[in-house]
């Protein structure tokens, strides 16, 4: 029966600086975490845990008399945005089980909000590693085991603990989850087991080990029998040296030198051999050459065809079964990119985080039209101008993990957002289309009725009539041709015939710009010798109507808005 049960995929996931590696290094015994760029996973890590490390780490296994028929653990720790955790095979989640590791005194940040939506999406079951316990104020390793250690603390620390707790515990309510301590749980398919712990004093460790152990013999046993067939992810083509190389993850059956696999691609699939089978030591960041894998692995496969082969697809043992295969790849694809009949443009760097992405999106109500993977390209400019004559707010390109290929030029009207991090992504995207938004109502709003003030510059008369040409600067506003004038007395002057900058004809003159204008049948020392400032002749029911959408105008427009109230003199009960 062993022989047949593979090691459950376990994903660390949760917000940067929580702690996931740390934890990672307390299973394994190494310090990755102080070798990472600023403490933050910067990568994908798959790590090999065999089960008498895990018997070695959590005596309490043998001390409960579990008898475990899993071959350990194939862990991935992922960067903190979570691109990884939506990585998929067919069926669901990669993943058979997540570890949501949350510093206890920070709770869910936005960054585990995301993690959390995604794997409630996934329907992947996961424990809590409530982390850095050991920052509890009089907070002391104390006991044999967790609770004895949790219930021996000071009065003090007990109360901060319980207010931490369930201060968490409420959060996680908020999204729909259950939870106890993972000694209280009753039903572990109702509630979410909690582990307090310390990945500095390890504190917790073995527990946390214990618990994932117990759900995945109880619960996952059926799902972790091997099939006959090879079947992986992969994670990210690389170069090293003169070495080219997939690395992939093996989630089922085996794979050996020599095989054909079938990778999944947006344009039917990529054919190739394995040339070199590369496989993850335990407890190592090595590989060592071997002619056969059996999943869970993790993989560095040399093929024969390298072209189009795209991060976060999965690919599988060719049987002479193509047909069949490209089906399943088609239709894994087709559920995984739903897209909307208009909307904006999505990019990311794998497969999974495309998934993760547009996850998001769609529970912000934000509509795809096109989705991708790879670097920004002029393509994808191309089609967001293109969706700016459908609708504005749609001129926008999306990048996860990507940005723009070489120095692709952004046209007026288009919109890129690149980031490393999903809800950073969103909220820049909504505070843009917000703005935008305005910015589309003040237009409008402007065409029907523009606000502006203009102050005579009588030092600049290039031409006293027929029209008379003289400099302006804007105070206030944005002056518009073809709008009739007035002066600071209510006068009517002339209608604003054109507008000149540089001896170049415009259509506009933003606010703090000089510019020349030009008014037919007007004689500019009869009529402005002794004037100082000009303003569009707005009737009240304009004026009224601006001063309703007061929150698309700026203060000084306002201003001119009041001032015209009173050189008209304009009764308040029109406005």
């Amino acid at each position: 029966m062993e022989e047949k049960i593979r090691q459950p995929i376990v994903t660390l996931a949760g917000h940067v600086d929580h702690g996931k590696t740390s934890i990672l290094d307390c299973f394994r015994g190494t310090c990755v975490q102080e070798k990472e760029a600023g403490g933050i996973t910067q990568r994908i890590y798959f790590t090999k845990y065999p089960l008498d490390k895990v018997r070695q780490t959590c005596p309490l296994i043998d001390k409960a008399g579990i008898k475990l028929q899993i071959p350990g653990f194939l862990f991935i720790d992922t960067p903190g945005h979570a691109a990884f955790t939506n990585l998929r095979k067919r069926g669901g989640s990669l993943a058979d089980l997540a570890i949501l590791v949350v510093s206890i005194k920070e709770g869910i940040k936005p960054q585990t909000a995301e993690v959390i939506q995604i794997l409630k999406a996934n329907k992947t079951p996961f424990i809590v590693a409530l982390n850095k316990i050991d920052t509890i104020t009089g907070w002391q390793k104390l006991g044999a085991s967790l609770k004895e250690s949790i219930e021996s603390q000071s009065q003090v620390a007990r109360d901060e603990f319980q207010t931490l707790l369930l201060t968490f515990q409420g959060a996680l309510d908020a999204h729909g989850f259950r939870s106890a301590l993972y000694y209280e749980v009753q039903d572990f398919t109702r509630e979410i087991a909690i582990v307090p712990c310390s990945a500095r004093t390890r504190e917790g460790i073995q527990e946390l080990l214990f618990a994932l152990c117990g759900l995945s013999q109880k619960f996952l046993l059926e799902q972790l029998k091997l099939s006959d067939v090879g079947k992986g992810i992969i994670l990210e083509v690389k170069k090293e040296k003169n070495m080219e190389y997939a690395e992939a993850i093996l989630h089922d059956g085996e794979l050996a030198q020599g095989d054909e696999i079938v990778i999944a691609s947006f344009e039917g699939s990529v054919q190739a051999k394995v040339r070199i089978i590369e496989e993850i030591e335990p407890l190592s960041f090595k590989y060592r050459a071997v002619q056969r894998a059996r999943a869970a692995t993790g993989l560095r496969l040399q093929l024969t065809n390298k072209e189009k082969i795209l991060p976060g697809m999965p690919f599988q043992k060719n049987q002479g079964n193509i047909e069949e295969i490209e089906k399943e790849f088609s239709k894994l694809i087709s559920e995984s990119i739903v897209l909307d009949s208009e909307g904006i443009i999505a990019k990311a760097d794998s497969l999974g985080s495309l998934e993760a992405l547009l996850t998001l999106l769609r529970q912000e109500n934000i509509k795809v039209v096109k989705a991708g993977i790879g670097d920004i390209t002029k393509a994808d400019i191309i089609s967001a101008k293109a969706n700016e004559e459908i609708n504005p707010l749609y001129a926008v390109i999306v990048g996860f993990n990507v940005g723009l290929r070489e120095e692709e030029s952004v046209p007026k009207g288009v919109k890129v957002i690149s980031h490393d991090v999903v809800y950073k992504i969103v909220e820049e995207l909504k505070e843009w289309q917000q703005a935008r938004k305005q910015e589309l109502e003040r237009e409008v709003l402007m065409s029907l009725a523009p606000v502006f003030k203009l102050e005579i510059l009588h030092n600049f008369v290039f031409r006293n009539s027929n029209p008379a040409v003289f400099g302006v600067r804007v105070v206030a506003g944005k002056a518009v041709p073809n709008v009739e004038l007035i002066d600071e007395s209510g006068e009517k002057i002339s209608k604003l015939k054109s507008i000149q900058s540089r001896n170049e004809t415009i259509g506009e003159a933003a606010e703090g710009s000089e510019v020349a204008i030009a008014l037919p049948n007007l004689n500019f020392e009869r009529k402005l010798k002794d004037k100082r400032f000009l303003y569009p002749n707005l009737s009240a029911k304009e004026i009224s109507r601006l001063l309703r959408n007061s929150n698309l105008l700026t203060q000084k427009e306002i201003q001119v808005l009041q001032e015209l109230i009173k050189i008209k003199q304009i009764d308040e009960a029109e406005i």
